[in-house]
Order: structure tokens, then sequence, then C-alpha cells
């Protein structure tokens, strides 16, 4: 079969691989219909994340399946369906406690822990917690932003916004996910902030951040602030809800003081994954303010724990468990899909990948799928 290898930075290859056959009971193999170009494979793409070569690229993938082990119960041979782009066994502690991003017995696809989904097939260990029933109306191309960036974004954004009370239920919408409004026997100087006057900042508008403002902005955010130096995505920005702010044009710091009487923002959603930029979401975090980094940071903390201390931030951090948290996801997804049609700019075929790499690393490309 074809597949993607990385030989080193900036050398991907389409080569000719074994077919994967199943290895253990609780496997599936997935004939690849679609895989996506993730943005953290740009960290060994451009030599930035330590690791080894000479595996299978992809995490992001729709497909059919093709063979399944015996002790897979939840999908079966000619089930549509899309995968994780962690493995989650659905046994171990972490797991049954919603803690799918730290199971025990995780694999990250297209890393060199196994091989990944850009290739005609793919191997999916536990294959019951990794992969899910494709929905019926969803196309293949937009199923592979549930593997990872959709949950990533939208657990980001929720996490910010989990300290804010949620909007009145109303009979379309009688949630209260954002936050409970508090007991009622709370005295007022204990109640939580109104969502609906929340000042939230997204800094990074790439395919992570478009999910988190979108989610922001559906779930009742009083102001959604995106920040990118990418006019293109600040466009794209604009049209999920949110207020753009072009890094190097606008002064932002002074826009999120002015607009918070100085405070700073309420709470700050990081995807950059860079020391800059996790060390402005501190500067521009208020006091006793949340700061939810969904980043890949490979650096120190640009913040010491004593000016935290001295702040009182809330500080969440890591991989989202996308398996935890894809149930309420996929609704939200499903419910405004039509916000992401135009954003898969590239659709190549797998053969033509080195160049989907190199479009997606120079950010003429918003975001690229391949078809095996």
């Amino acid at each position: 079969m074809n597949a993607v290898i990385i030989h080193g930075p900036g050398d991907i290859r389409v080569e000719v691989k074994p077919r994967p056959s199943i290895q253990e009971d609780y496997d599936a193999v997935v004939r690849v219909t679609v895989a996506g170009i993730c943005g953290s494979e740009l960290h060994p793409y451009r030599g930035h994340q330590k690791t080894s070569f000479g595996h299978i690229m992809g995490h992001e993938f729709a497909g059919i399946v093709e063979q399944v082990g015996s002790k897979v119960t939840t999908v079966k041979k000619g089930d549509r369906v899309f995968g994780l782009f962690s493995t989650s066994c659905l046994r171990c502690w972490f797991c049954t406690h919603n803690h799918t991003n730290r199971c025990v017995r995780s694999l990250a696809l297209g890393t060199a822990q196994i091989n990944g989904s850009q290739a005609e097939y793919v191997r999916v260990p536990d294959a019951d917690g990794t992969l899910q029933l494709a929905p019926p109306d969803i196309a293949d191309e937009l199923l592979v932003m549930m593997s990872d960036i959709f949950p990533t974004g939208y657990y980001g954004a929720m996490r910010a916004m989990s300290q804010f009370a949620a909007p009145p239920a109303t009979k379309d919408d009688p949630g209260q996910e954002a936050g409970s409004s508090g007991s009622s026997s709370s005295s007022k100087a204990m109640q939580k902030q109104p969502l609906e006057s929340a000042v939230i900042v997204c800094l990074g508008c790439g395919i992570v951040g478009l999910c988190a403002i979108m989610t922001a902005v559906v779930k009742g955010a009083g102001t959604v602030f995106c920040v990118d130096s990418v006019e293109d995505r600040l466009e794209q920005a604009r049209r999920m809800g949110g207020v753009p702010l072009r890094l190097g044009v606008d002064d932002v710091h002074k826009v999120v003081m002015e607009v918070t009487g100085g405070r700073g923002a309420d709470a700050v959603v990081e995807s950059v994954g860079n020391q800059a930029a996790l060390r402005s979401a501190f500067e521009l975090l208020r006091p006793c303010g949340v700061l939810s980094s969904v980043g890949f940071h490979q650096s120190e903390m640009p913040f010491t724990a004593l000016q935290g201390y001295q702040k009182n931030i809330n500080l969440n951090m890591g991989r989202a468990p996308v398996r935890a948290v894809l149930e309420e996801a996929l609704q939200v997804f499903v419910e405004n899909k039509s916000k992401f049609a135009d954003v898969i700019s590239h659709r190549l075929p797998l053969t033509e990948a080195p160049l989907g790499y190199k479009l997606f690393d120079t950010q003429e490309a918003r975001k690229v799928v391949l078809r095996p």
C-alpha cells in the first residue's frame, strides 16, 4: 500500500509499505478514505520536536472497517467510521474516570509509537475506544476534524468557560454546560460571572483555534477576541462570530484592557504552542482568570510560579480527552457543520502529500486532506 513516511525535518515521502493486519484481539484495520494533515504534525516536519523518523504519519482519518479482532464489540466489517488521534482502552482507571487522554495503553497514531493513518490502510489498537461510527449526514473530509482538532478546540473553550454561569436555559437549549449558575443559597459575592458578560481571547486562529472560537460563540460568551497574524485566518474567525485582532497591526493588549476596564481578559484559550503565545496569554489574563492551553508545548514555562501565584491564575494545560468529550463535541459540530464548509482549502491525492505538507507549513493552506 502507499503510505506517507517522514524521514527527517522537511523530508516527507510516499512509499510502498506492507498492509497492516490484526495483531491483538482489540485491533481493527480500517481502509482509509480520507486523512488530514494536522498542525501538530508540523512540529516534527519543522524539526521542532525530538523524535525518531521512518514511521507512517497521520492521526486524522475516516474510512471503512476491513477487519476486527475477536474482542472488538462496537464496530464491524463494513462500518463507516472515523478515528481518534490517540487510542483509549476504555478499561483502565483513567478511561473509566473520563481521563481518556491519559489512558495507560494510549498510543498516539502517526508517531514513533505506532504507524498512522496517512496511508491506504491503518491498524487501530483498542478499536472500541478509538473508532467511532460516522454520522450519516457528514462527509468523510469533514469527519477528520472530529479525530482531533474540533474536540481539542471544544475542550479548550469549555475549560476556559468553566468558571462562568451559563446563559439562562431555554426550551431549545436546556443545558448549563459552560458552568452552573450556582446554588440559590449562595451569596451574591460568591455567584459566578455570567458567561454573556465574559471577555475571552483566543490566541491562534488555526483550525483548532477556529473550533474554540466557534464553541465559545455558540455557547454564549459575550466577546470573543481572535488573535493571529494571518488575514485569511482572521476572516474565518470573523465568520465564526469572533472579533479579529491582527498581530503587528492591532495593539492587542491595549484593546483588551480598554474593553475590560483595565483588568484583563476573563479567559484566554491558547492553541499556538509556543512560549511567546503562552506569555501573551498570561499577560492578557485578568487576576483569577482562566488560562486554557491546548497548544503542544516543548519549552519551559514563560512565567514563574511566583507570577502565577501573585495573579491567582487558573491554569489548564494538556492533551484533550477526545473520547471523553466526543459525544457532546460531535453534537455541537453537527449542529454547526455549515460554518466549516470552506475550512478545507486543499484536497490532494495521497501521492501529493509532500506538497500538502509544504503548503500547510508555509501557511498557504488552511486545511489539507489527502485521499488514498
